[in-house]
């Protein structure tokens, strides 16, 4: 493998060939390189997919209530239906060991004022369990715990981006703060990954929002989260019994599809991941493709190769080359070229990865990459079939008798 002498041959040849070799080196490379790309933006496509769950819990399930579309059990279409608190009480009760954790949610849109800021937020009214549900992190202080949800106390927990929206520099804590009229404590400050959306949130315990906003037990959503022993399909069983449920209780016909909706991760992760199978799949044909036609471009270098190098691999035989020495000297310039084009393809593939970065989210590909394993796995499966395709062209010149060779022209 390192004789000297065999390695200067090696170049002599591929010298003589120079066309054919760049050609056939140039189709390898093309085909790591599009399969890197593929590979790359495809899972580009499954990190925005991702990120969009990246600040709730991926075993989540929404529940919002809307107007019915249909008459039902003598009520009349286009009847409002409004989610209350002994709804999110059913909810909880008749899904034990089911429910993970379970929250209402209440909107407003408000003013909130310190002194000589003020700016409007939207608040969220909530109960603690909320906190798992959005992976709130809190920066300071506390979030909203099960006594300011009972004692309906006017404790709030704000934004980071609302801290310093309000505050500047100092710190929020303890500080009073007005909203519409109304004094609330800050009891913590929390970040969010979801981004400036949601950091610009105030969270209130909901039965507070409940008394001063309304003195009603309406919530606008039941969010919750399943148990996660279920599996994708369990989930999504588990999501149409919610509704099913719901509509039995709320008295609204189970074929209506507007009154009450149920989404829930597992359901889009399926959808999703149906949809990144079918991209994944048309990736490796068309890099597979392209890969062999990179193959058989080294097996026609080779067998031109041997062709044109019919009467020196002769006299190697008739001064005493063994068929195994002569099959060697072809696999390792077929190993080579496919080598060195692969290495190329691979080089070139992860550059264009990084020049695209994030300039393609506006088509939902977000951080284009790949990991080097797999595309290196890639690069020494092409390189084995290189050596296959090495081998037919090695095995006719090992093959080549003496006399036949020096009458070759």
């Amino acid at each position: 493998m390192f004789d000297r002498d065999r390695w200067r041959e090696i170049f002599e040849a591929i010298s003589k060939n120079k066309l054919r070799t760049f050609l056939s080196g140039f189709t390898v490379a093309l085909g790591i390189l599009i399969f890197t790309v593929l590979l790359g933006l495809g899972n580009g496509l499954l990190n925005s997919f991702l990120s969009s769950f990246v600040d709730d819990a991926q075993n989540i399930i929404f529940i919002q209530s809307g107007t019915t579309s249909k008459a039902y059990k003598g009520f009349q279409e286009n009847r409002i239906i409004q989610f209350e608190n002994e709804d999110l009480e059913f909810v909880k009760d008749n899904n034990k060991g089911k429910v993970e954790y379970i929250t209402p949610r209440i909107y407003l849109n408000l003013n909130a004022k310190y002194r000589e800021e003020s700016g409007n937020y939207t608040i969220r009214a909530v109960n603690p369990d909320h906190q798992y549900l959005e992976k709130t992190i809190m920066m300071n202080g506390r979030y909203i715990n099960e006594e300011d949800v009972k004692e309906r106390t006017k404790n709030v927990v704000i934004g980071r981006l609302v801290e310093k929206d309000l505050f500047k520099r100092k710190k929020a804590i303890g500080k009073m703060l007005d909203i519409n009229g109304i004094n609330f404590k800050i009891i913590g400050v929390f970040q969010d990954s979801g981004g400036d959306n949601e950091e610009r949130m105030i969270y209130m315990p909901y039965k507070t929002v409940q008394l001063l906003y309304g003195n009603n037990k309406n919530i606008d959503a039941i969010n919750l989260s399943y148990n996660m022993s279920m599996n994708t399909e369990q989930a999504i069983t588990f999501s149409k019994k919610l509704e099913d449920d719901l509509k039995k209780k709320l008295k609204v016909a189970p074929n209506d599809q507007s009154a009450i909706r149920v989404r829930s991760f597992a359901e889009d992760i399926k959808e999703t991941m149906v949809i990144l199978g079918g991209i994944y799949a048309i990736i490796f044909i068309v890099g597979i493709g392209t890969l062999i036609s990179g193959v058989v471009g080294i097996g026609n270098i080779m067998t031109f190769s041997v062709k044109e190098r019919t009467k020196e691999l002769g006299i190697r035989k008739a001064l005493g080359a063994s068929p195994r020495s002569i099959i060697g000297m072809v696999l390792q310039e077929s190993v080579l070229i496919t080598s060195v084009a692969g290495y190329i393809g691979l080089v070139l593939g992860i550059v264009a990865l990084k020049l695209i970065g994030n300039n393609l989210e506006d088509y939902f590909i977000v951080n284009p990459q790949v990991e080097t394993g797999i595309i290196f796995g890639a690069t020494m499966v092409l390189i084995f079939f290189g050596l296959l395709a090495g081998y037919i062209p090695a095995r006719r010149a090992a093959r080549i008798k003496p006399i036949v060779a020096l009458r070759d022209e």
